[in-house]
């Protein structure tokens, strides 16, 4: 491979800014990595013509030149998830009925990063809607694991995970309303964070205060890189009233890694299964457990956590919420005659159900929602950070829509088996999702979610960060196909 392709985004912000290498020559080299390794994962789609994105590569070379960085990601290309409105470029979605429509302008995110130097090269495929955490739809097609095409990349960041993780992208964006920033990183060897309620302004969209369960968020394959992307996405925005700013994360990323006793101390409670309730398929907890071992060698303090609530309420407490506000988006798209044949059973599921909810039931669930965030608080009494699988399946064949059972038990719904993801979602706690090893056969990576207190975001990444130099011998491991791509 092209080394350019394996310097991570700081590594390759250096470079540029050193004039080591030239943002075109950064360009060839990922269009070459395109070429040989897109077609078979497609991750990566709406790519913009290779003549144009060289001749902005050599705009900003010529830019930097003359003494003028736009920024940290100054000429490094990136595409952006195809569920963020990108200015001239289609936002689909992964939707047939949307395949013709290109953003008018670009989304906070997108801005927020073009205006940091990166060039967008085109987007990252997701699953229809963004529902399922499983990336195919009918418009592109699926997402094949960077790790083993074979299987499932996850989702709805799947594209994103990939690409990442292929080395098509040196950092990636996602979003995450049900895990979709951390499965997919799961999947993938991969850290991703879905930061704090608000911190990462989501819009434009039609309603920017009841609609807050999902947010995007930064992808990396460092902690360092992770931090970086995050203070460039998140800040108060005028349009987006519930959003705040964290000063910390601008300087975070040049004090990191911290020093080997980072982890002294740390009380991390494992929640595991939830004492059984969460299926789980063989070898995810062990694979879990690996990771909490390597943190109980830096000196953290590891001790198993009961939860203070009850899971089966919360689900439903979920189910209530997820439907009320997916519903709506779905109507949208129902409202043009003839859709409704182009749209997954999922969305129509979630679109019927929502459809019989009455608003005393979303009024009670949004109480059952405060009264959780309340039970998790009481538990950051006790322990730092609570700790508990990324995923509850390894990935499936890629053919699958999604999994039926978990070790003989039914999922009643198509997204129960990410089950384990709701908890960080409905608190509006920043979780961060870090390598924990492989599957015994080791084909394919695991992770697990770390939570912190909301508003933590900063403190968590420093502990990700001091986590990140305990396994250098996980991340030190890349996809099978990286070695033959040049064959």
């Amino acid at each position: 491979m092209n080394p350019i392709t394996q310097l991570n985004a700081s590594e390759l912000s250096r470079a540029i800014h050193a004039r080591d290498v030239s943002c075109e020559d950064v360009m060839l080299a990922y269009l070459k990595q395109w070429h040989r390794l897109n077609g078979r994962h497609n991750a990566l789609i709406s790519l913009r013509p290779a003549e144009t994105l060289i001749d902005e590569a050599r705009a900003n070379d010529v830019a930097l030149a003359q003494g003028h960085s736009k920024g940290w990601l100054h000429g490094i290309p990136q595409a952006i998830k195809d569920t963020s409105a990108t200015q001239g470029l289609p936002t689909t979605y992964g939707c047939r009925t949307r395949a013709r429509h290109i953003a008018p302008r670009d989304g906070i995110m997108a801005g927020r990063v073009k205006a940091a130097g990166a060039i967008v090269v085109g987007k990252t495929n997701v699953p229809e809607f963004g529902l399922g955490s499983h990336t195919f739809n009918e418009l592109f097609g699926a997402t094949r694991n960077a790790w083993d095409e074979t299987v499932s990349a996850g989702g709805s960041s799947g594209g994103a995970c990939s690409a990442l993780a292929l080395r098509m992208l040196p950092v990636a964006d996602g979003s995450d309303f049900m895990g979709s920033l951390r499965n997919p990183a799961s999947w993938h060897n991969l850290f991703g964070m879905r930061p704090s309620q608000g911190l990462v302004p989501f819009g434009p969209q039609a309603d920017m205060w009841i609609n807050q369960l999902a947010t995007e968020g930064p992808l990396a394959r460092t902690v360092v890189d992770l931090t970086r992307l995050l203070a460039t996405q998140s800040g108060h925005h005028p349009s987006a009233p519930l959003s705040w700013s964290e000063p910390a994360l601008a300087s975070l990323a040049e004090q990191l890694p911290p020093g080997p006793q980072a982890l002294k101390g740390l009380r991390v409670g494992w929640w595991g299964d939830l004492g059984g309730y969460l299926a789980m398929e063989p070898g995810v907890l062990t694979a879990c457990e690996a990771g909490l071992d390597r943190m109980a060698a830096g000196g953290a303090q590891v001790t198993p956590l009961q939860p203070g609530f009850k899971p089966e309420g919360v689900w439903r407490t979920w189910l209530v919420l997820r439907q009320a506000l997916t519903s709506s988006r779905i109507a949208a798209e129902l409202a043009v005659p003839g859709t409704r044949e182009f749209l997954k059973p999922e969305a129509l599921w979630e679109y019927d159900q929502g459809l019989q909810l009455t608003f005393a039931q979303f009024e009670k669930a949004s109480q059952a929602r405060t009264a959780f965030h309340h039970a998790l608080l009481k538990q950051f009494e006790t322990v730092d950070v609570i700790a508990l699988p990324g995923a509850q399946v390894w990935p499936f064949p890629v053919e699958q829509r999604w999994p039926q059972t978990i070790n003989g038990r039914t999922m009643d719904t198509y997204h129960r088996w990410m089950e384990c993801t709701v908890y960080a979602t409905l608190a509006g706690a920043p979780c961060i999702s870090v390598p924990s090893g492989f599957h015994a056969s080791g084909c394919w990576p695991m992770g697990i979610q770390l939570i912190a207190k909301p508003r933590a975001d900063a403190q968590l990444l420093r502990w990700a960060a001091a986590y990140e130099m305990l396994i250098p011998d996980w991340l030190a491991r890349q996809p099978p196909v990286l070695s033959t791509a040049g064959q």
